[in-house]
């Protein structure tokens, strides 16, 4: 493969902090090499990024991807200070927010396609980030058009059918693309009971031109009620889509890692998601969305050191 040379994206983060903000549970098409270099796929990008040895975060682009260094600064909000944003959250009076911030220093949120975020979402209930990932990765390569194709440098690995891949990069199907699938061959792709919802949605969204694009438009609330008229949208997933593929950062996803830290951080044992949902906003108010990223960053990082 030829890539352009490598550049400086103007950021400065740890590893821990990049593998968090690219593999963290945002984002589902990035993947790293034993070099230590990430490779991610959104629309027609390819992209490698990794930290030279100052901590700087640079990039190359794949030759046959164009416009893909706009597209990384728009994905990556180079034009948004993070830093700035967090430390208006209020960490001065919440010393467990404080902690999580001085954790993951420099944590940012990608600003991914929104209906490729709302896909991924979709995939997600009831699935850890790997097997989302996996879930992804065959939606892309079985019904996702070709951006590059290694076949010819070196056999696909047989995989009943299912191309490797390593191999092959695919952007992911669009939603107009996935209403002609049925719903069965979706099922191929390991979704289980998700390919109803993701079969459902196609139709619905199909049928609506510049529906999506609309709703990434809206405010908040009412983005949020659009998407939960979709099958299988519930309130986490739609705010899950609106953080991270519409730069709602009033949005406050609630899964088990945000219940958990609620309850053993901020002592508000059984309160439904809902409830939680509520004290979020409240608590952190309008970027409560990146208070959420430290939380669960911390509480996953704290859940992998214990089992260490």
């Amino acid at each position: 493969m030829q890539w352009s040379k490598w550049q400086s994206t103007g950021l400065h983060l740890s590893p821990s902090v990049l593998r968090e903000t690219l593999d963290g549970g945002q984002s589902f098409r990035w993947r790293c090499d034993k070099d230590g270099i990430w490779i991610g796929i959104w629309g027609n990008h390819i992209v490698r990024v990794k930290l030279n040895g100052e901590g700087a975060l640079t990039y190359a682009t794949h030759i046959k991807s164009t416009n893909s260094a706009t597209a990384l600064h728009r994905y990556l909000g180079l034009d948004t200070d993070f830093s700035v944003l967090a430390d208006t959250l209020p960490w001065r009076s919440d010393p467990h927010l404080a902690k999580c911030l001085a954790a993951f220093p420099g944590l940012r949120i990608p600003r991914q396609p929104f209906g490729e975020t709302l896909l991924c979402f979709l995939c997600s209930a009831t699935k850890q980030i790997v097997q989302i990932k996996e879930m992804v990765s065959l939606l892309a390569a079985n019904h996702g058009e070709i951006i590059y194709n290694a076949e010819s440098l070196t056999p696909p690995a047989n995989r009943g059918g299912i191309s490797d891949p390593a191999l092959h990069f695919h952007a992911l199907p669009t939603w107009e693309q996935l209403a002609a699938i049925p719903e069965e061959t979706l099922r191929k792709c390991l979704l289980g009971f998700r390919a109803r919802y993701i079969s459902a949605s196609a139709q619905y969204i199909a049928a609506r031109p510049g529906w999506l694009d609309e709703t990434e438009s809206l405010p908040y609330p009412a983005a949020k009620d659009r998407l939960l008229e979709l099958p299988g949208v519930g309130a986490k997933v739609a705010d899950c889509v609106l953080l991270f593929g519409a730069g709602k950062l009033e949005a406050f996803p609630v899964d088990t890692w945000i219940l958990k830290a609620m309850a053993n951080r901020y002592g508000l044992n059984d309160w439904k998601p809902v409830q939680i949902v509520h004290f979020g906003r409240q608590h952190f108010g309008p970027l409560a969305g990146l208070a959420q990223q430290y939380l669960f960053a911390y509480e996953r990082q704290q859940s992998r050191q214990s089992v260490a």
